[in-house]
């Protein structure tokens, strides 16, 4: 069975899989910045999961289905992720950059569909296969290698985590702390840096060390000015969600435990649906239930 969130937050390993995963997008940033920064806030997450997932779902017999920017309008400003406006503006930059392409054919036809450009399938492919890896961790589990050597399985899986997502107000509006962050631009990268470079056996209390953090590389590594970095730390500062280990300096960060608790309540809601997509769609295909992991390696 796939595990579930409240199993995965009483999970003391979780903790290295959120950083792990955190390591792994980090490297993702590295290969494609500017395609990365599309996953770097929540609302642009929510719009790029749904729209890969409405491609994903496209029926040949149905030309409504697909993604056109109706269809992706329609699902986001349902939730209130969006407003039309922003969702035009959205798809308008994935063209620009040709992270999409018009489908063959569809150029002058109404409703215009779009598809991924092939290095959007490769990363979303690298996403859900990092995913899995993280939740292999935990319990020894071959989900990652699986999905490796089956890769059209991301045709049942992305669309399934996609819709759960953004239908679960759980992972669609993040938790006070954490939404400090995602909800403004890049600020995802910045939680990722901070949970790939937190130190777990050094844990304090009420704290995990990060090290040293030079704002003004950190801002140019992640195309964002250095003064929205630093009001962003300042603000999360105030919140108590970090600090400096030496205030005057402001050189040596720390990130509180109750962010970090914040944060993997809130990562295990994702966690779950991941798990359970891929269970649901192996079982779809006929493959056997040992894949997904020695599950008496759960706690």
């Amino acid at each position: 069975m796939a595990f579930t969130a409240e199993q995965l937050v009483r999970n003391p390993s979780f903790l290295m899989s959120i950083r792990f995963l955190a390591g792994q997008l980090r490297g993702m940033f590295d290969a494609g910045p500017r395609l990365a920064r599309l996953l770097a806030s929540q609302q642009r997450w929510l719009l790029t999961q749904t729209a890969f997932a409405l491609n994903l779902e496209y029926d040949p017999s149905d030309p409504t289905s697909g993604l056109t920017a109706v269809r992706l309008t329609g699902r986001i400003t349902t939730h209130k992720v969006a407003s039309r406006n922003t969702v035009l503006a959205f798809i308008e930059e994935l063209h620009t950059y040709r992270f999409i392409t018009h489908t063959p054919g569809d150029e002058r036809r109404r409703p215009r569909h779009f598809e991924p450009a092939e290095v959007s399938c490769q990363a979303m492919f690298a996403w859900i296969h990092s995913n899995l890896a993280a939740l292999d961790l935990l319990d020894g589990g071959e989900r990652a290698a699986v999905f490796q050597a089956n890769p059209s399985l991301m045709k049942l899986i992305q669309p399934r985590i996609a819709r759960h997502c953004l239908e679960d107000a759980a992972w669609r509006e993040p938790p006070e702390q954490v939404a400090l962050f995602l909800w403004t631009e890049a600020g995802g990268l910045v939680v990722d840096h901070l949970m790939a470079r937190m130190d777990i056996e050094n844990a304090e209390p009420d704290r995990f060390p990060v090290g040293r953090v030079e704002t003004r590389a950190l801002a140019a590594d992640f195309m964002m000015s250095r003064t929205h970095l630093q009001r962003l730390l300042a603000k999360a500062a105030q919140r108590g969600c970090l600090g400096w280990q030496d205030e005057t300096r402001k050189t040596h960060l720390w990130v509180s435990r109750d962010f970090v608790e914040q944060y993997r309540s809130w990562q295990a809601v994702k966690f779950a649906y991941v798990d359970e997509a891929f269970e649901w769609a192996t079982a779809s295909i006929g493959k056997p239930e040992s894949i997904s992991g020695k599950h008496d390696a759960r706690t």
